[in-house]
């Protein structure tokens, strides 16, 4: 069921948008009148708003079952659209449910039913088989990045979640990449395609290969971190034993970093993403799961220091980088004998000079056991770390309010203080342990 129900301008007006860009102007045109519609466009356009607004105008506010389902291939991906819905304040509820976190977390806030089911595919199948809610009102069917959703490996589960939607109306497939093939069990019957892709000739975008003297390139991508100096940026790998060296090589030389793969704990894998938002953390070591589909900031680079197995995740590692109206670099690490793939074409190969950037002030990441349940807002949180914890508002870094907790940046050197003098405070009526996470 849904609250009091905000229209387009309203909802634009809240996320503070003054204006959509073309291609989500025609998107919201062409899905609004469209039955089957796939759009392509490169990362960080603004495709989730481009689906959801004309997504939005077609729920019933008066229908209290699911009415909305949209597929995404990884957790975080499901996190973020789940947090781009609440920001809009639609009116209409929304839930994610994704593999990692306990499926009776997902009973309970399926209990209420949401207008909008945000999910990975497994987790989604699951709630199909138990019954969970009815499927009679999913009219409305979004696949994002339908390019890993419907690869080898996913195809028997979106098989199943699709044979069991007997009402479908519209279906709607987003993608950063394209010529990949959909399979007859979509029913994506004379689509309507919306390309932003071929229109892209990205000056913004910069490709350069750095090479390495030897195979082991630790001291080629060491010197090219010290150059780039307190940048924040994504240092992709191929596999979690080539992350677990990296990250051993970084913390012997003072360089600040998290790491991110599938072989984490989704409870880990979001603090990650919390520390490399807040500044915390300068580097993020992942595999190609950072690719896509992560809710993190602008980037002035990323470096591929082991090459991706195809052009696909080229793309998507690099837009990271350079995206909308930004500038950005992505780093190739080459072993001077080593052969680029075809797809990696037109490269800028240069010699790193020494660093001469300074070390900027190093941050930290503090944990407050309190969140939105227990009715703390982020002015509560600043107001106790300016007030009782006696520092300036320039030393308080990004807060992150969650459900149940928070998590706040503050600078390396007052961090033992805050603690010290915080912890066991109060926050409107709970007392709350706060600690260097």
């Amino acid at each position: 069921m849904a609250n009091e129900i905000k229209n387009q301008q309203e909802i634009l007006a809240k996320l503070e948008i003054a204006v959509l860009n073309p291609m989500q102007e025609e998107a919201i045109a062409v899905i609004k009148k469209t039955a089957n519609t796939i759009l392509l466009s490169p990362t960080g356009t603004g495709k989730t708003l481009a689906f959801l607004l004309p997504i939005l105008k077609n729920l019933d506010a008066e229908n209290p079952e699911v009415q909305a389902l949209i597929v995404v291939p990884t957790r975080e991906l499901a996190i973020q659209i789940e947090q781009v819905v609440r920001d809009m304040g639609s009116g209409f509820k929304v839930n994610a449910v994704y593999g990692g976190r306990a499926k009776s977390k997902d009973k309970i806030e399926l209990k209420h039913t949401p207008a909008i089911l945000i999910g990975t595919p497994g987790r989604i199948l699951d709630h199909f088989e138990d019954d969970r809610f009815s499927k009679k009102s999913i009219k409305n069917l979004v696949l994002d990045e339908f390019d890993k959703s419907l690869e080898i490996g996913f195809e028997s589960e979106m098989s199943d979640i699709l044979n069991a939607l007997p009402a479908l109306n519209k279906r709607i497939l987003t993608s950063a990449t394209q010529g990949v093939k959909i399979p007859k069990f979509v029913k994506l019957v004379k689509p309507t395609i919306i390309d932003y892709l071929s229109d892209k000739k990205d000056p913004k975008l910069a490709i350069k290969t750095v090479v390495s003297p030897g195979k082991d390139k630790l001291k080629t991508l060491l010197q090219l971190l010290r150059f780039l100096g307190d940048q924040p940026g994504i240092i992709f790998c191929n596999f979690r034993d080539s992350i677990e060296s990296v990250s051993g090589f970084l913390t012997e030389n003072k360089i600040s970093h998290t790491c991110f793969s599938g072989g984490m704990e989704q409870k880990d894998r979001e603090r990650t993403l919390i520390k490399f938002r807040n500044g915390s953390s300068q580097v993020l070591v992942a595999t190609d799961l950072a690719a896509r589909g992560i809710d993190i900031p602008e980037l002035k680079f990323i470096i591929h220091y082991e090459l991706p197995h195809s052009a696909i995740e080229f793309t998507h590692r690099n837009g990271r980088t350079a995206r909308v109206n930004e500038k950005g670099t992505a780093y190739i690490l080459q072993w001077k004998n080593q052969l680029l793939p075809e797809f990696i074409k037109k490269t800028e190969p240069i010699t790193i000079p020494q660093a001469t950037t300074q070390e900027g002030e190093s941050w930290v990441t503090l944990f407050i056991s309190g969140g939105r349940k227990d009715k703390i807002s982020k002015g509560d949180i600043a107001g106790l770390f300016i007030k009782e914890g006696n520092i300036s508002s320039e030393q308080l870094g990004n807060i992150e309010l969650k459900q149940d907790c928070a998590f706040v940046a503050v600078p390396l050197a007052l961090a033992d203080q805050l603690v010290n003098t915080l912890n066991n405070s109060r926050l409107k009526k709970k007392k709350v342990r706060i600690y260097v996470m």
